[in-house]
């Protein structure tokens, strides 16, 4: 395609969408210039109107067969979480356990009635009582100090200019409302299994809609419950939040790569609680933007907004389906 075919398509989206959604067209053009006047497949990508759900990328952001510890994160909290756990409470819950069966075993075979005919008559040793104390006091100093930071950036609130979007829990299904860009409303159900396997999604896990974000911003992620209570949890984003009717809860969200995120309502909330699936769908912001436009009354939010998302160097690494119909919300 030449760029007086792209200029010549932007005109027409000028008169179909607007200037809003024709604007996003302008980076297409700037690049295409760099590559002798056509443009790629991931120009289109950021066009009105084109947007096509991401392919989920096996193991990533999903239960993983055989799997014995916490799903890979991808959220700066959850690397943190992640860190924490493999390389402190782990290893202090191994220390413990071996110890503690070690001690019962040496007490076992030093203390028994056949060994030690004739018991101690001692009641206090102060020594040992100071140990037995003082142990445990400073393991707990261990675990307190990295976890009410872990807490502290958990609740951190949200910064005046991150993206707002609302998650409500319905019986039983999830609707998603962007109050920043017009206000229109997502309803997500689920996927029935010959439906989902023929996306290539996890069965049980797959919806029709997705909450889709922009990658790399702060989300002002906001949960509220329209009959009973419900919980939105993306266990590989490290986020859970209860969805409580007559109140809204809120607290940031950052993803840190663009991706397919599966989760669950992780509140037991009425017959068909099993069946309320939550997929987020991370994309750079010019993709964001395409995805908003697909929808009546969208409106984009000004500029790319940026996020206090962590350096590379400051990161830590981190190391039963039933057949269903898509609710229905009855």
């Amino acid at each position: 395609m030449t760029l007086g075919e792209v200029i010549g398509v932007a005109k027409r989206c000028m008169l179909s969408f607007g200037t809003p959604a024709a604007l996003l067209w302008v980076p297409a053009m700037a690049s295409a210039a760099d590559t002798g006047g056509h443009l790629t497949a991931d120009h289109f990508a950021i066009a009105p109107g084109g947007y096509t759900p991401m392919a989920p990328t096996p193991g990533k952001g999903m239960p993983v067969d055989a799997g014995l510890t916490f799903q890979a994160q991808y959220s700066p909290t959850g690397i943190e979480a992640l860190w924490m756990h493999d390389h402190i409470v782990l290893w202090i819950l191994i220390a413990v356990c071996v110890f503690v069966a070690g001690l019962l075993l040496w007490v076992i075979a030093r203390y028994n009635k056949h060994a030690n005919p004739v018991p101690t008559k001692t009641s206090h040793n102060t020594l040992l009582e100071v140990i037995w104390t003082g142990i445990p006091v400073l393991i707990l100093l261990v675990v307190f100090v990295p976890s009410m930071k872990l807490l502290a950036h958990q609740y951190k609130s949200p910064p005046a200019n991150a993206l707002t979007v609302k998650a409500t829990g319905n019986q039983w299904y999830w609707s998603y409302s962007y109050p920043d860009n017009g206000g229109f409303e997502v309803t997500s159900n689920i996927l029935p299994p010959e439906e989902a396997k023929k996306r290539g999604e996890p069965v049980q896990l797959a919806a029709d809609n997705r909450m889709v974000v922009p990658v790399g911003e702060a989300i002002r992620m906001q949960t509220f419950g329209a009959d009973v209570i419900h919980s939105f949890a993306v266990p590989s984003l490290w986020f859970k939040l209860d969805a409580v009717p007559g109140r809204i809860n809120e607290k940031v969200l950052t993803i840190n790569e663009p991706g397919v995120y599966y989760g669950q309502c992780s509140e037991l909330c009425g017959a068909r609680h099993g069946y309320m699936p939550i997929v987020v769908e991370a994309l750079p912001r010019p993709q964001f933007n395409a995805w908003v436009m697909t929808h009546s009354g969208a409106k984009i939010d000004g500029a790319p907004k940026t996020a206090d998302v962590p350096k590379a160097a400051d990161a830590k690494p981190a190391e039963a389906a039933a057949p269903a119909a898509a609710a229905s919300g009855v």
